[in-house]
């Protein structure tokens, strides 16, 4: 069937089927980012981004317009990639420290930390009901984090931290769509810009890798190339604010994987907050579909 001929329910349902194989995309990257072992942080950052990187220019080489950069977008690329980077080394290295489904739910902070950025950086007022979303989610994130004097909570501070990041980035790359920048170009730039960051601070520490670790960090790369790819894809068939509540999908994938692979089981605390989080994304959802009608 045809692109065109889609009916708007069927166009919704790929672009949900295409989030959520998104998710799952995601979920396997943050595996195997656990999987590649005691490797520095930012020594898996360089590679995880170098794989993600030599696809996207691939992929940027075969369109017409090539390498253009439009006029008056690099502030936007590098704010984007100063941000999405340092969330993705502050996520990488909780990913590492607690539990992979903890890791990635405080990830999925992010659209809460959007709606934040959103007033500084597009000039949009939230709504009463986006407010008290952000405040819930809040809440949410503490019975995770679960503050204390243990060294877990800074781990899952650090985690926080990383959603902050990315919140901040997927702001700035909402800013670049609107100013009509390519998608492929926003991906590679913040690839390459993150390969550079990461870069001295990875010669300083360099740990010799094993085969696996090679296989693993390359499957990483390809996981999250996957990820970016299909959640273009997704938001080609139906607007964001219909589907993306199916990325928190990710965390269902991540808890199987540390259940099965690292014997990791949340405790109630971390459940209870789980709980929290993705039924505040799904209410603001619900309020946004029912506001539209």
């Amino acid at each position: 069937m045809k692109e065109r001929e889609l009916t708007t329910k069927h166009k919704h349902a790929i672009g949900i089927s295409l989030v959520i194989a998104d998710s799952f995309f995601f979920s396997l990257m943050t595996l195997f980012v656990r999987l590649s072992g005691d490797i520095p942080t930012m020594q898996k950052c360089f590679f995880r981004n170098a794989f993600a990187a030599i696809i996207a220019v691939i992929a940027l080489a075969r369109t017409d317009e090539k390498f253009h950069i439009k006029k008056g977008s690099l502030p936007g690329l590098f704010a984007r990639s100063i941000c999405g980077g340092l969330g993705m080394i502050l996520n990488f290295y909780a990913i590492d420290r607690i539990g992979l489904a903890d890791a990635n739910i405080l990830n999925k902070m992010s659209p809460f930390f959007a709606i934040i950025a959103s007033i500084f950086i597009l000039k949009e007022i939230p709504k009463k009901a986006d407010w008290i979303a952000v405040i819930i989610a809040f809440v949410g994130a503490i019975f995770i984090i679960k503050p204390s004097e243990n060294i877990t909570s800074l781990y899952a501070l650090a985690g926080l931290l990383g959603g902050l990041g990315a919140g901040v980035a997927y702001t700035f790359v909402r800013k670049l769509g609107q100013q009509g920048e390519r998608g492929p170009v926003i991906v590679a730039f913040f690839s390459i810009f993150t390969c550079c960051l990461c870069l001295p601070f990875m010669l300083l520490e360099y740990h010799p890798m094993s085969g696996m670790q090679w296989l693993f960090l390359i499957l990483a790369g390809l996981s999250a190339a996957g990820g970016q790819f299909t959640v273009t894809a997704a938001y080609k068939y139906a607007p964001a604010k219909n589907i993306s509540v199916f990325d928190y999908s990710q965390v269902i994938f991540a808890s199987i994987w540390g259940a099965a692979i690292f014997g990791e089981l949340p405790d109630y605390l971390s459940v209870i907050g789980y709980i929290i989080v993705i039924s505040c994304a799904v209410g603001r959802w619900l309020y946004l579909m029912k506001s539209e009608d």
